[in-house]
């Protein structure tokens, strides 16, 4: 007998309609990879308000220290926007992705009130609190898809920092600026995977410790070995 589907309102579990602007009309599952047009600007919106927001908080601009070194910007939204795109971007279009793959309807839709939070407390105090949106899901997931789904965001984001964190020891490069890149996108992608393995609320830990357990203390421990060793070098951050 084939299992049912358990019918899940979202794959963050965050119930409120108003910030998940479904398109009217039946919804159109599509292909693994597929984004519509309203996905697309949520995404570009929270990539561009995210990258302000980490401009300020890595070059120390902000309202407390009255924008005293603006000449640094550029570099900072460079280093930024990277960082953003690797661990924001790939953590989740891997949930998407494989929750297409799955048959089910899948976008990315930001949560406004977060960042908002995010870009205010950046250009006042130079902190940056993110919670910029989730990917939602329709069509019904069994437990075992449910934790894949999960799954798959931070294990995205520690590849990235297993490979950012490998060429950052073991490849030279004569650019500190490149090497300052490298380091800033390992560190947020270990964060990133860190934070969202915690079998906490809403977080993908929860799911992927009901589907597998062993799975998620491997890369909880994997996470963290590489968040613990770059944050030793936290101060090639600094400029």
């Amino acid at each position: 007998m084939v299992k049912e589907r358990k019918i899940y309102t979202s794959f963050h579990d965050i119930p409120p309609r108003e910030y998940m602007y479904f398109p009217k009309g039946a919804i159109e599952i599509g292909k693994p990879g597929k984004f519509s047009v309203i996905e697309i600007q949520h995404i570009l919106i929270s990539i561009s308000v995210l990258t302000i927001a980490f401009t300020f908080s890595l070059t120390k601009n902000s309202l407390i220290t009255l924008f005293g070194n603006l000449s640094i910007f550029p570099t900072g939204m460079l280093m930024s926007f990277l960082g953003i795109l690797t661990a924001f971007f790939f953590h989740e279009i891997s949930h998407k992705i494989v929750a297409q793959k799955y048959g089910l309807w899948a976008e990315y839709r930001m949560y406004p009130i977060g960042l908002l939070l995010a870009f205010i407390l950046s250009i006042t105090i130079g902190f940056v609190f993110a919670a910029p949106g989730a990917v939602m899901f329709r069509g019904g997931s069994r437990e075992f898809e449910t934790g894949k789904i999960a799954l798959s965001g931070p294990l995205a984001n520690l590849v990235v920092s297993v490979i950012a964190l490998f060429l950052f020891f073991y490849v030279f490069f004569e650019s500190s600026i490149i090497n300052k890149i490298v380091g800033f996108i390992c560190i947020i992608n270990a964060i990133m995977a860190t934070f969202n393995l915690l079998p906490l609320g809403p977080l993908d830990g929860v799911k992927i410790v009901r589907w597998n357990a062993t799975v998620w203390a491997v890369l909880l421990i994997i996470s963290i070995s590489v968040m613990t060793r770059m944050l030793l070098f936290l101060r090639l951050f600094s400029f």
